[in-house]
């Protein structure tokens, strides 16, 4: 049988040995979405680089103004939607990796809940007559935290989705408003 503070103190160790796997799994994942982005915006810039020195030739090539006018519009559309798939990609790596790092807080949140609990039980049992109360006190203050900690969880999740949606509908709302504008230009 262990004393309490043996007990504590294999549960402060494993408490800490599971922080640090946490840290470093969130640290694996914020490396990934970085390279996501850093891979997004070296294939963007060799596109662009690609794209913009053929439209440069072809307006270095323009006989006339209005020659010049009409391809200058002409990219107009076709470099708007893909500044906006742009940051559609952009905000699906975020996403995701937003995702990834709620799924690896909340599954060690979970861990870490059964093993305190486990030990407050563990502790409970072991405790001298008259104990009880505190340790009804610390189970009840630990899932506070927890309910606390649920909601908090609960609200970004919600934030998240909020800015998704809005995310999503200034991207259509972009594109309807360079669409209208490409076919105002085209009219004249």
């Amino acid at each position: 049988m262990f004393s309490i503070s043996e007990q504590f103190s294999t549960a402060i160790k494993a408490n800490f040995e599971a922080q640090l796997a946490m840290i470093n799994a969130l640290t694996g994942k914020a490396l990934e979405g970085v390279t996501k982005v850093i891979e997004l915006n070296v294939s963007a810039a060799k596109a662009s680089a690609a794209e913009s020195a053929v439209t440069a030739r072809q307006l270095l090539s323009a006989k006339d103004p209005q020659e010049f006018f009409a391809l200058s519009t002409a990219q107009v559309q076709p470099n708007t939607e893909k500044a906006l798939a742009y940051g559609r990609h952009l905000t699906a790596i975020a996403s995701g990796t937003q995702v990834e790092f709620t799924e690896a807080v909340e599954a060690q949140i979970a861990n870490t809940h059964g093993k305190v609990i486990g030990l407050l039980n563990d502790v409970a049992k072991n405790a001298p007559a008259g104990s009880e109360s505190a340790i009804a006190i610390l189970k009840s203050a630990f899932d506070n935290a927890n309910a606390g900690y649920e909601q908090l969880t609960k609200s970004a999740k919600q934030a998240a989705e909020v800015l998704e949606t809005n995310l999503t509908a200034v991207t259509n709302q972009s594109v309807q408003a360079v669409e209208k504008t490409v076919k105002q230009a085209d009219k004249k």
